[in-house]
């Protein structure tokens, strides 16, 4: 709340507009606050309102007033955690869009084709939750699926939601590959970084940097480019490669590589100067046995379940299908369990 007024006495400044810059950052993080605000306010109202209806209910003793206290209780109730929830939503860095990279495990196909089908689960996500999604780099399998892709999500909270998805997810099914229908076990890796555009202060040296200039790859035929424009930089002290062929310009895919390169290593510099023990980029664990975060099971039963949380659920077809929320849901309250 405090905050909130602060930013609205900015606004009210007759210099507010010659900073066009600084104008729009205290707007959008003004939108930010007010979202996050007005649920408490809505909470703080309900409360008064139903303490008021039960003083009204003992006082006369009216049942019918009693069910409706019960019922708006209830409801207050299932109000209070998804406050909770967002509560796990507050940094900074929750609000901004992401960039989310998925890269095939050891295995061949089989892993191509699990990692073109976690792009899929997470494409069906953002759509049905209402995020903007663009296709920043896509390496084709030899035979099927992806190699790695990375796409951009954008709209309020993506980073704050799909920064559970971090980590290596596994599968097992019969393969669709195997002529002898045998059961396969599969890996592949999710990693996800925050969006900072210009709001971080990170100059990259010229002289640490590799930078590749390729064709863009493709599927084949009209849809590859024949001019150079796909951009691979590696940034050499910190390892962090990243790679961008979804312009046909040159400048625009070297422009979103550095912004991309810039954000992961903006959140390794925070990470590491709040120590904290998950290590995002260079040292996620091998794609392979004991360092999964969630199983997808199709054979011999239906299960997918979150190794950190518990979380559950027999319908592997529905998640697969993008219906993920529940899964970070969950993780976001196994986090704020943990203190």
């Amino acid at each position: 709340m405090a905050e909130l007024k602060e930013l609205e006495s900015h606004m009210k400044r007759h210099d507010f507009w010659e900073n066009q810059e600084r104008a729009r950052k205290i707007i959008k993080r003004m939108q930010y606050v007010k979202r996050a605000c007005e649920p408490v306010e809505a909470v703080s109202g309900e409360l008064e309102d139903i303490e008021v209806l039960s003083e009204l209910a003992e006082e006369e003793g009216d049942e019918t007033t009693r069910r409706e206290v019960a019922r708006r209780a209830e409801s207050l109730e299932k109000s209070v955690a998804d406050l909770e929830l967002q509560s796990m939503l507050g940094r900074p860095e929750d609000e901004k869009n992401a960039f989310l990279s998925v890269h095939a495990g050891a295995g061949g196909t089989e892993s191509c084709d699990w990692a073109a089908m976690l792009l899929r689960m997470y494409t069906r996500w953002a759509e049905g939750a209402g995020y903007g999604l663009e296709l920043v780099d896509r390496r084709e399998g030899d035979e099927a699926g992806i190699r790695s892709a990375t796409v951009r999500v954008k709209g309020s909270l993506a980073f704050g939601y799909l920064k559970s998805e971090i980590g290596v997810h596994r599968l097992v099914r019969i393969s669709p590959f195997d002529s002898g229908g045998r059961r396969h076990t599969s890996f592949a890796a999710v990693d996800v970084v925050p969006e900072y555009e210009d709001d971080i202060e990170i100059e990259l040296d010229e002289n640490e940097l590799e930078m590749t200039f390729t064709c863009a790859s493709g599927p084949g035929g009209q849809h590859v480019n024949k001019v150079a424009t796909a951009v691979r930089i590696k940034h050499v002290p910190s390892g962090i490669t990243v790679h961008c062929q979804s312009e046909r310009s040159q400048h625009k895919n070297r422009r979103m590589a550095e912004n991309i390169l810039k954000s992961k290593l903006f959140q390794l510099e925070r990470q590491k100067r709040e120590e904290d023990v998950e290590k995002l980029y260079d040292d996620k664990g091998e794609i392979a046995w004991g360092s999964q975060i969630r199983s997808y099971v199709q054979h011999p039963y239906q299960m997918v379940k979150d190794l950190r949380t518990g979380h559950e659920t027999g319908d592997a077809q529905s998640v697969l299908d993008g219906e993920i929320t529940p899964f970070m849901e969950s993780y976001l309250r196994h986090k704020l369990s943990e203190g």
